[in-house]
């Protein structure tokens, strides 16, 4: 072998060293992709096409005096509901059309075994939607009972007062229970309402002034005579509550960075569904669902939109994730706190990654305590003043 031989093979074994671990470190800071069945990756839609069929659906609070455009609050959790499951059949039939044996009982989640560890939690509040804590009522007193078709022609076609919802109720007379006016009933009296306060602020005079103009249109519209109360003393009512408001809202939020690769959405979704979270309505937001359907979710995990929206979504790099608690949203026998660091802990160790706060500063567990007792006390201020976290009320105030 001559020189010339031994350094042409050299130089490509050298070469090919080269390429090798170009590859791997590549193949090594390439954002992590989710595994799908057998050890292959997701499709190319994403962890998403896990939910193809299944209805993506935020449902809001169950006021309806919250509906129209509700404010944009930093950190804020809007409720969400958890998409359906196709029953299975009882039995598949045999080879030779005869019974067969019956399917496999379903796996209970992990969101599942939680909530069957936390035991029963109470039913949604039903309270009627107006409530003297919050809100302005005036009584509108009627000469004669007036039927629910004509009281849904004569209400407004907005249910906003400036930025604080407006409703109107009836008192049924054959229920003898205040409810929305609803088709083919009958109301004795009416009340209409306008919230004293919400995330926004408090009410001012200038809305006040506004809901005095809904309301007398209304009640001239039904042949009533409404008791506006003085505007002062309910101006002065809503700036307390929007007082005590801001005093105790709580909105916690973790970041999990990633402290090596960086992941795919597929990947983050993945992680995420098996400790129970959904896909949300929004790109790049999912959900743990409430124990009881139809309240809102116990936490928030999101990511970067626009990579959840890219062309290909197995070559966007995530390097960070938030997990949320909106806490006067959810009720306290939920322990929504103690799953928000169960599935931070969970997900940091699945996906390797560090738990911070928003400024990028680690969690200590002493941190984390202190952070569990101070939610003691706030959920006790709030139970003092009628409005437990979790609640019709509270759920309305703090939106």
């Amino acid at each position: 072998m001559t020189l010339t031989v031994g350094l042409a093979i050299l130089g490509g074994l050298v070469l090919a060293a080269i390429i090798a671990h170009s590859a791997w470190t590549a193949r090594r800071h390439a954002p992590r992709q989710a595994q799908h069945g057998n050890g292959d990756t997701m499709p190319p839609g994403g962890y998403d096409e896990v939910f193809t069929g299944a209805e993506r659906n935020e449902p809001r609070l169950d006021d309806a005096a919250l509906s129209g455009d509700a404010p944009t609050v930093t950190g804020a959790i809007v409720g969400e509901g958890e998409p359906g499951v196709a029953d299975f059949a009882d039995t598949a039939p045999g080879e030779d059309g005869g019974p067969g044996r019956a399917p496999p009982p379903p796996v209970p989640t992990r969101a599942e075994t939680l909530v069957s560890a936390l035991g029963p939690v109470p039913a949604p509040d039903r309270r009627p939607r107006l409530d003297a804590l919050i809100d302005v009522i005036a009584p509108i007193a009627l000469d004669q009972p007036v039927s629910g078709d004509a009281a849904l022609a004569a209400l407004p076609p907005t249910r906003r007062v400036g930025s604080k919802p407006f409703n109107v109720e009836g008192f049924n007379e054959a229920s003898g229970q205040w409810e929305p006016p609803v088709p083919g009933q009958r109301y004795s009296q009416f009340q209409a309402g306008v919230q004293l306060a919400n995330r926004v602020g408090s009410l001012n005079e200038i809305e006040y002034s506004e809901y005095v103009v809904k309301a007398q249109a209304f009640a001239d519209a039904v042949g009533g005579t409404p008791d506006f109360p003085e505007m002062l003393h309910e101006v002065a009512r809503g700036r307390e509550l929007d007082q005590f408001a801001s005093s105790h809202d709580a909105q916690l939020g973790f970041s999990l960075r990633a402290a090596r690769s960086a992941w795919s959405p597929g990947y983050v979704q993945q992680q995420a569904a098996r400790l129970g979270f959904v896909a949300g309505a929004m790109p790049g937001r999912m959900v743990l669902p409430a124990a009881e359907a139809g309240m809102p979710p116990l936490l928030g995990l999101s990511f970067d939109t626009q990579a959840a929206l890219a062309e290909d979504p197995a070559q966007s790099a995530i390097r960070e994730v938030s997990l949320s608690l909106d806490v006067p949203h959810v009720r306290r026998e939920e322990q929504p706190f103690v799953r928000m660091c169960e599935a931070a802990q969970a997900l940091s160790h699945a996906m390797d990654a560090v738990v911070t706060d928003d400024n990028g500063r680690p969690l200590p567990t002493q941190t984390l305590e202190a952070i569990g007792a101070d939610l003691q006390q706030l959920y006790d201020t709030l139970d003092s003043r009628d409005l437990a976290a979790g609640s019709a009320l509270a759920r309305r105030l703090f939106s």
